[in-house]
C-alpha cells in the first residue's frame, strides 16, 4: 500500500514511511493511493471477530509494510482489558469498545474506556506502539509538535509517556478546556512531556503546529512529528470501531446502519467515510456540530467558511472552525484531482470560504453525509432525556451526536451514537443538567489537586520554535 497527498506534489510512500511526520512535504495529507475493497464474502468471514483480530484484520490492509508477526504483536499488546478497563457495570473490558443498545435500532458505541476516558484513546495507544515500533527500526527520536482542544493532548501524552524516542510537546488554548481534562495533561511529570497553554484559541494551536510542520527545513532538523489526526495511523485506526459497532448491531451481513458521529477536526467521521468507501453497508453518516457550525453548513449548503472566531462551548472538544481533516474528505469529492484540492485550499489556508454547491454537492450527497447543530440548551436537554429514559449518562459531545443523529434516525435503519469522552471528564456540565456529579474511574478522584506543569505562551509561532530547539534534547 502505498500513500500519497492530498495536494499532488510530494512522492508517494509506505505506511511507516509517513507514520512519523504528519503533514507531506507540499503541505497536504496523505491517503492511500486506492481504498481497499472488502467483499460481502471477506466483511462476514469478519462478523464474529474480537477486537484484536478484527483490528488486524483492517490494518493489515493499510500497514503492509510491516511484517504480519510485528504487526499482530503490535495490535495484542494495545487492545488489551487492562488499558481499556474502565468499562460500566455488566459490561467486558476484553470487548474493547462495547455497543450499548438503549432499544431497538437505537445504539451508543462506547470509545472512552481507555486510560484518558476518551474516544482519542482507541487510536493513541496503538499510534504510540506503532511509533516506538518505527523508531527502533532505525534507532532514531522524534519530538511530537500537537495541538489538542481537549482529549486529543492527554491522549497523546498517555500514550507516548516514557516511550524510547519520544518526547511531546503538546499545544493547547489557555483556560478554554475543562479543569478535569487541564488535570489530565498538565499534571503529568514525565520529562518527555510538554505542555504549552497558548493565549488563543484551539485554532490558533493547530495553525502554529501546520506552521511549524510546513517549514520542511526545522520539521527535518528537529524531526517533527505529529500525533493529531492529520496523521494517517490515527484515522486508519480508527476506521476498525465503525466495523466493531457494525457486526455488534446487525443481524445479517449486508444490512445497512447509521452513525451520528459528533465533529470538531473531522477525523472520526472521516473514518466512517473511510470504511464505507471500503465496502461496510453504511447508510448515513451524521455529522453533529456544536455551535461552531462550519461543517453543518457546508452539509446542508456545499459552502465551507472558517470563521475569524471560535465559540467556547459546554462540548469544547468540538470548539474548532478548521477542521484539519476535512481536506481528506474533499479530495475524494473533488475526483482525487489534487490540482483542484490546492486551488480550493489555498484559500482555507488563508481563512477564506470555498463554495462547492455546484456538481460536487451531489458527490458530498452520494457519500451519504448528513449534518445538524446542537446548542448548550439542546446538549443540556439531551443529557437530562437519555439519563431518565434509559438511565445512561452521557457527556456533552456525545449528547450532540445523539441530539442530531435523532433528526435523522430512520424506520428499520440501527442509529449508532459515537460515544465521545466519559461525563466525568464535564463535571460542571453534567451539574447544571442532572444536579448530580458524575461518577469517576478509581484513581482519578481526586486529579485536580496535583501538581501541575505546564508553560504558558503567546501566539507566536518562533517562541514555540524556540521552545522545542530549547527541550528537543532533553
Amino acid at each position: 500500500m502505498r500513500y500519497i497527498s492530498t495536494r499532488g506534489e510530494a512522492p508517494s510512500q509506505s505506511f511507516l514511511q509517513i507514520l512519523l511526520g504528519g503533514l507531506a512535504p507540499d503541505g497536504g495529507l496523505y491517503l492511500p493511493e486506492s481504498y481497499p475493497q472488502i467483499s460481502r464474502e471477506e466483511l462476514a468471514s469478519w462478523q464474529h471477530f474480537n477486537y484484536r483480530e478484527l483490528a488486524f484484520s483492517v490494518l493489515s490492509k493499510f500497514a503492509t509494510d510491516i511484517p504480519t508477526a510485528d504487526l499482530r504483536a503490535i495490535i495484542d499488546k494495545t487492545y488489551t482489558a487492562e488499558v481499556y478497563c474502565n468499562t460500566r457495570p455488566g459490561e467486558n473490558a476484553e470487548d474493547i469498545a462495547p455497543v450499548r443498545t438503549l432499544e431497538p435500532g437505537l445504539h451508543i458505541l462506547a470509545l472512552s474506556n481507555g486510560p484518558t476516558l476518551a474516544f482519542k484513546d482507541m487510536a493513541m495507544q496503538l499510534l504510540g506502539n506503532l511509533f516506538e515500533y518505527a523508531l527502533a527500526q532505525h534507532h532514531e527520536s522524534i519530538n511530537i509538535l500537537g495541538a489538542t482542544s481537549g482529549d486529543t493532548g492527554s491522549a497523546a501524552e498517555y500514550a507516548m509517556r516514557g516511550k524510547r524516542g519520544v518526547r511531546v510537546f503538546m499545544l493547547s488554548p489557555f483556560g478554554k478546556m475543562s479543569p478535569f481534562q487541564r488535570a489530565q495533561m498538565y499534571s503529568l511529570q514525565d520529562p518527555n512531556i510538554h505542555n504549552l497553554a497558548v493565549r488563543g484559541v484551539f485554532d490558533d494551536c493547530q495553525d502554529i503546529v501546520k506552521a511549524v510542520s510546513n517549514d520542511l527545513e526545522f520539521k527535518a532538523k528537529y524531526k517533527i512529528g505529529a500525533v493529531n489526526s492529520i496523521n494517517w495511523g490515527r484515522v486508519s485506526a480508527q476506521i476498525v470501531y465503525y466495523f466493531k459497532a457494525y457486526f455488534a448491531v446487525v443481524k445479517e451481513v449486508g444490512e445497512q446502519v447509521s452513525f451520528a458521529v459528533p465533529s470538531g477536526n473531522f477525523g472520526n467521521v472521516c473514518a466512517g467515510h473511510i470504511a464505507r468507501m471500503m465496502g461496510l453497508p453504511i447508510r448515513k453518516l451524521i455529522v453533529a456540530t456544536n455551535e461552531n457550525d462550519v461543517l453543518d453548513e457546508f452539509f446542508k449548503t456545499g459552502r465551507y467558511t472558517p470563521r475569524p472566531q471560535t465559540k467556547h462551548t459546554s462540548s469544547p472538544s468540538m470548539d474548532i472552525s478548521k477542521a484539519s481533516n476535512f481536506e481528506r474528505f474533499i479530495f475524494d469529492v473533488v475526483g482525487r484531482d489534487a490540482a483542484k484540492v490546492r486551488e480550493l485550499w489555498s484559500k482555507v489556508d488563508k481563512s477564506q470560504g470555498i463554495d462547492l454547491s455546484g456538481a460536487y454537492f451531489a458527490k458530498v450527497q452520494e457519500f451519504g453525509f448528513v449534518s445538524g447543530v446542537s446548542h448548550h440548551a439542546d446538549r443540556m436537554q439531551t443529557i437530562r432525556e437519555v439519563y431518565k429514559r434509559y438511565g445512561q449518562m452521557i457527556d456533552t459531545h456525545t449528547a450532540d451526536g445523539f441530539k442530531v443523529g435523532l433528526e435523522y434516525r430512520e424506520a428499520g435503519v440501527p442509529l449508532i451514537c459515537l460515544e465521545t469522552a466519559l461525563p466525568a471528564k464535564f463535571e460542571e456540565a453534567i451539574r447544571e443538567a442532572l444536579g448530580r456529579d458524575p461518577e469517576r474511574p478509581n484513581g482519578l478522584e481526586n486529579i485536580e489537586s496535583l501538581p501541575q506543569r505546564v508553560e504558558t505562551v503567546d501566539v507566536d509561532v518562533e517562541a514555540v520554535k524556540r521552545y522545542v530547539v530549547a527541550h528537543a534534547g532533553d
